[in-house]
């Protein structure tokens, strides 16, 4: 989703479809830090059988900081002497009532980690949970305005410890990370800039793509394209958080003033059919996260979730957890209630994880390698 004050995106008004109708993202009617849970949403009906469990997986949309576990994040606190008291729910797990409240939760969590051996643990964390799912090959959002406060000498020590923490992951458990920058949306275009700057200076690898996050009310994108310019000058690949708290316009947006070739979310496509058709043409991925949107209230359930239809009208969507800990999911949990929500089988699971690594911004040694591990007959 995005974040911190720091990465969020806002509401918006309607499209096409269901003309003159604007959408109204659910209000969360639960009692206060009680989220949508696994528990609400209904398990698989009699005599089907899930087969995606074995299914190796690719994320594309994954929050470095959001990912953390609650249990990490107390223990930092709990170290540095942190008062982070009220983010919790009596179970230990993050609280929040609202997506505004999500956000001031998820800044408060961020404030515990300060140095890159912070980082460094918390890569090694997020990338174990994530190898429980069976993820083989993920991207994550990485932002200099977190990691040394765009600092171009500190971006490249929490970076250090990111890649450290990420080689080891990779030999221990077998899953691939790789990194995408990107500034913060309503830090505004000038900070957005210094971070270009650190994205440019450090691609390669590991740093593959730029991206933003943030609140989709402030700014446009066209705000932001001289550092989309510089960051695919240095080569680097593009993606931006729009369509979700944004309506289609914020996706058009993204497409013509930032050129983009992926979008963060891109769900209220559904509401301008016009623009799914187009995304669908020319190939446009988005990067979902059902269980995000779900949990958030800006759909009731699963089976009212627009992925269905998107993938019926042929859009290249992909799936992702986005704060997984913030909303009890991971990309097994995700898999399993897509298979009940809209009956996807085994194939089509492979369709999407196929789809993800094409649209990977890893290098073609690597989407090789990890496209070996997507055959079924990979032992």
């Amino acid at each position: 989703m995005a974040r911190h004050r720091t990465h969020p995106r806002a509401r918006a008004g309607a499209g096409r479809r269901g003309r003159g109708r604007k959408p109204r993202p659910r209000r969360l009617r639960r009692c206060r830090g009680q989220p949508r849970r696994p528990s609400r949403h209904p398990g698989p009906r009699p005599g089907k059988e899930l087969s995606v469990t074995p299914l190796p997986k690719i994320e594309l949309h994954l929050h470095l900081e959001g990912a953390a576990p609650p249990a990490f994040i107390r223990g930092l606190a709990k170290q540095k002497h942190i008062d982070i008291g009220g983010i919790f729910n009596p179970d230990g797990s993050y609280a929040f009532t609202d997506f505004w409240h999500f956000l001031k939760v998820y800044e408060a969590a961020t404030s515990t980690l300060q140095r890159p051996e912070d980082y460094h643990r918390l890569t090694l964390a997020v990338l174990e949970e994530s190898s429980k799912s069976g993820v083989i090959y993920t991207e994550t959002f990485l932002s200099p305005d977190f990691c040394g406060g765009r600092d171009l000498g500190a971006w490249r020590e929490y970076l250090h410890a990111i890649t450290e923490a990420a080689a080891t992951a990779e030999a221990q458990m077998g899953i691939t990370l790789r990194g995408i920058v990107t500034p913060i949306r309503h830090f505004g275009p000038d900070k957005a800039r210094e971070t270009a700057r650190c994205a440019a200076e450090t691609a390669g690898d590991f740093i593959v793509g730029f991206g933003l996050a943030g609140d989709e009310k402030i700014g446009k994108p066209k705000d932001f394209a001289w550092s989309f310019d510089m960051a695919r000058e240095a080569g680097l690949r593009l993606t931006c958080h729009a369509g979700e708290w944004g309506g289609p316009e914020s996706i058009r947006d993204a497409l013509t003033d930032l050129r983009v070739e992926r979008i963060g979310h891109g769900v209220r496509a559904i509401e301008d059919l016009a623009l799914v058709d187009e995304l669908a043409e020319r190939g446009i991925v988005l990067e979902v996260c059902p269980g995000s949107n779900i949990a958030l209230g800006l759909y009731p359930g699963w089976r009212k979730h627009p992925i269905g239809e998107l993938f019926e009208r042929e859009v290249k969507v992909t799936v992702s957890t986005d704060d997984p800990p913030f909303f009890h999911t991971t990309m097994q949990r995700e898999y399993d209630l897509l298979h009940e929500a809209f009956d996807w089988d085994e194939a089509v699971f492979r369709k999407i994880a196929r789809t993800s690594l094409d649209a990977a911004f890893c290098d073609a040694d690597t989407r090789a390698r990890i496209l070996k591990r997507l055959e079924p007959d990979h032992a």
